[in-house]
């Protein structure tokens, strides 16, 4: 097996802008073709050489994908929380004026704030375990960064998903309206929605729950 490198702007390279789904629409997620498209021998490279052994490659490039995850999950979190104070009523029986007063909204956001801090921990974890393999390459090393950072994608997974739905109840009936300040949510939604579909979750549980049951180790693939 090969690796091939080519700039976007190759002859015979089209990269075609049809990328249109719920959520991340801004993405370059669309269509590449390749007609005929001519390689130079010193821009190819051996698949086993480039990531056979042991690599942060594939940790590195997952890692990316949790961090979006994980942005989504605080950024969700800071909007909810600026629409509450300033949009939001309180709930008649809450006994209170301003509906951040309401103490099962603190409480909630009190949930959601150690639901996110949580990722962000798992997150810097995940980085600084990745960083190790570029500073010493070892199966060890390899190993660490790639549960890590499996672990840093389920807790982003969850905490993006959460907090988006959970914004829509902590702003109440109006945070469904359309309007400027509503799109923050259905945005932060859609985007979460759309990218947790990528790099699926269940096989990072997979991969952590066989490391804790029998010390396996994940497979690299060096794919996301």
């Amino acid at each position: 097996d090969r690796i091939a490198f080519l700039p976007a702007e190759a002859p015979g390279v089209s990269v075609i802008d049809d990328w249109d789904a719920l959520g991340q629409r801004t993405t370059a997620s669309g269509t590449v073709r390749l007609d005929a498209v001519r390689v130079p021998l010193t821009h190819v490279a051996a698949r086993e050489a480039a990531v056979g052994g042991p690599h942060g490659y594939g940790a590195y490039a997952q890692l990316l994908h949790a961090a979006i995850d994980v942005g989504i999950a605080r950024g969700a979190l800071t909007d909810a929380a600026t629409f509450t104070r300033t949009s939001s009523r309180p709930w008649f029986e809450a006994g209170v004026d301003r509906a951040q007063d309401d103490p099962l909204l603190v409480q909630r956001y009190g949930e959601l704030e150690v639901t996110v801090r949580a990722a962000e921990a798992a997150l810097e974890v995940a980085a600084r375990a990745v960083d190790a393999t570029w500073r010493k390459s070892s199966d060890a090393a390899a190993t660490e960064a790639s549960l890590s950072v499996a672990a840093a994608k389920v807790l982003g997974d969850r905490a993006a998903l959460e907090v988006t739905s959970v914004a829509y109840e902590l702003g109440g009936t109006r945070s469904a309206a359309r309007g400027t300040a509503t799109g923050t949510h259905d945005r932060h939604w859609r985007n979460a929605r759309t990218h947790t579909l990528h790099d699926p979750v269940r096989w990072k549980l997979q991969h952590l729950g066989r490391w804790a049951v029998a010390g396996t180790p994940p497979p690299r693939t060096a794919q996301v």
